[in-house]
């Protein structure tokens, strides 16, 4: 039996897997996540064999919510959930440990399948997945990439800062480096193009 924690903020997804789950392995959905948070919140309580969680969530995001998890539970077993995989999101998941990717449109089946090949210790990346994985025509760095990220929640110079722990100097150099190699006028207008381009 492998037990598992849903996080997805869709809740039709979200409960259609977690009805639909059981029925396809020896899968027992122990809690369902409705976001970063809550996900975090229920993985480090219930400790379950192989956290499912969705990418893309408002306020606390996938990523965010793997590095707080990873923090307290680093052995914790991640299955990351995306419709829209971006070339530095797969590093950046792959470089916090996640074990495998699934497209969001995967059949029910297969879901279940990776998570009970998770479960025994191995890895999965679905093969259109990992594609975009190698594809990398982005010319800004890690850092950039963080502080453009954070820029599209609309924080500010200094909150970024915080959040980011560097200081805010340091913040508004990465941004005038994203801005040059964009060639746009304004961080919003950076983090935006490189949203488009599939970079963050």
């Amino acid at each position: 039996m492998t037990t598992v924690v849903l996080a997805d903020d869709e809740a039709l997804l979200r409960k259609a897997l977690a009805a639909l789950l059981p029925l396809e392995g020896d899968i027992t959905v122990l809690a369902e996540a409705d976001g970063g948070e809550s996900a975090v919140e229920a993985t480090l309580r219930i400790r379950p064999d192989v956290l499912v969680i969705d990418l893309e969530m408002p306020g606390v995001d996938g990523l965010a919510a793997i590095t707080q998890i990873r923090r307290a539970r680093p052995e914790q077993v991640i299955l990351m959930l995306t419709r829209h995989a971006r070339p530095g999101v797969l590093r950046k998941a792959l470089k916090l440990g996640v074990q495998g990717f699934v497209s969001k449109s995967a059949e029910p089946a297969h879901i279940a399948s990776v998570i009970t090949t998770l479960h025994q210790g191995k890895r999965w990346i679905d093969p259109d997945v990992s594609a975009l994985a190698v594809v990398d025509d982005c010319p800004l760095t890690e850092r950039e990439l963080d502080v453009l990220r954070v820029t599209s929640q609309g924080y500010s110079v200094a909150d970024i800062a915080t959040r980011l722990h560097l200081a805010p100097g340091t913040v508004r150099n990465y941004l005038s480096n994203a801005m040059q190699k964009t060639q746009t006028r304004t961080r919003h207008e950076a983090a935006r193009y490189a949203r488009e381009h599939d970079w963050l």
